[in-house]
């Protein structure tokens, strides 16, 4: 059932006159205040921190604190794709709005939802209405950026899911528009594999019937300069973000990470296309997390990898999205548009959901 949000409502000073019954539900599809980020969270930590070459899950960035701290990462003057995106948006929102018709847009990942107002704005522009699923493993952050959009969008109603992509795209209630638009916005494809890549884009076109849009945002290669600068920012908030990831895990599973035995680094894989983002250990250690029986030994200078961020070439990412024509599972996700910004550093793909 949905999540009331009354109470917190009426206490609410800033946002005192919206009226959540009719405009805002929320459902989480986990519990809000402990994301459960996958079905079963422990046995990939377990897996990841037991093998030769360690990994986390880079969902586990994601607490409160981290959401907060990537809002802070997409400021930056390191960090181009956020303000390129954001360029290409306000250039092509109307394009957008005008090829899709009445959709109801459905963000995965939405965050502080900053984009999606450009969006939002198209779509009133030209006479639609406006419906919004914002999706996000942060509780806190999904309602704060729900209640600031009710107040700056008068006819704006939102349905909300807390929770992984991959619950939300599986628990989407039938849309109220006669379309839907999900967004995948930051290049947030690039932190999956292309194996995890693929399983993606069959979940998508599965939550999407034929007619339905997707609107993807992809990081583009570039020089290993420009990449590695953008994930190793002067004022050390990219590594507050990487270092978060091990509090989570203290508070989460009663862990005993120190913090301060870690070092942040970013480089770029040129074999992969891909930046990694690892945390080295400053020191050979012993860290326990006791909810889960684990413990975990590393070596000095070993370690534990946190998180890719791919980079796309347009051509192969149009071919991904469309499948292949002859496999009896083809997606049918058809791209229709594809923008840039005048470097090539960033891309937006507008793709529809073909077939029966």
């Amino acid at each position: 059932m949905p999540e009331s949000v009354q109470t917190e409502a009426s206490s609410s000073v800033t946002h005192p006159h919206i009226d959540l019954n009719s405009r805002l539900q929320i459902t989480p599809l986990v519990n809000h205040s402990v994301p459960q980020l996958q079905p079963d969270p422990a046995l990939d930590i377990i897996r990841g921190l037991s093998q030769a070459s360690k990994t986390l899950p880079a969902q586990y960035f994601y607490d409160d604190h981290g959401s907060q701290l990537f809002e802070q990462i997409c400021e930056l003057p390191e960090y181009y794709p956020t303000r390129t995106e954001t360029a290409i948006l306000q250039a092509r929102a109307s394009e957008i709005a005008s090829i899709t018709g009445p959709s109801e847009l459905v963000e995965l990942g939405s965050g502080s939802s900053t984009k999606t107002r450009l969006l939002l704005d198209a779509y009133a522009d030209a006479g639609r209405s406006q419906w919004y699923c914002p999706i996000d493993v942060s509780g806190s952050m999904l309602k704060q950026s729900a209640l600031d959009l009710l107040e700056d969008y008068a006819t704006l109603n939102i349905h909300g899911y807390i929770g992984t992509y991959e619950l939300a795209l599986a628990s989407l209630s039938p849309s109220i528009l006669p379309s839907r638009m999900v967004c995948f916005l930051g290049s947030s494809l690039g932190n999956l594999n292309p194996q995890e890549c693929q399983v993606f884009f069959d979940q998508l076109t599965m939550a999407l019937q034929p007619g339905e849009y997707l609107l993807l945002g992809v990081d583009l290669q570039k020089s290993t300069q420009q990449l590695e600068a953008a994930y190793n920012d002067s004022q050390g908030i990219t590594a507050a973000f990487n270092l978060n990831i091990l509090r989570h895990l203290n508070w989460r599973y009663q862990g005993n990470f120190n913090l301060e035995n870690f070092q942040h680094l970013a480089f770029y894989n040129p074999k992969d296309n891909q930046i990694e983002m690892h945390l080295r250990s400053l020191a050979a250690q012993t860290v326990e997390l006791s909810t889960l029986d684990l413990t975990v030994e590393l070596a000095q200078d070993e370690t534990i990898r946190t998180e890719i961020s791919r980079k796309f070439d347009l051509g192969e990412l149009q071919q991904q999205l469309r499948g292949k024509e002859n496999d009896s599972n083809h997606r049918k996700l058809e791209p229709l548009k594809v923008w840039t910004d005048a470097n090539r550093w960033f891309g937006l793909v507008l793709c529809q959901r073909s077939g029966k």
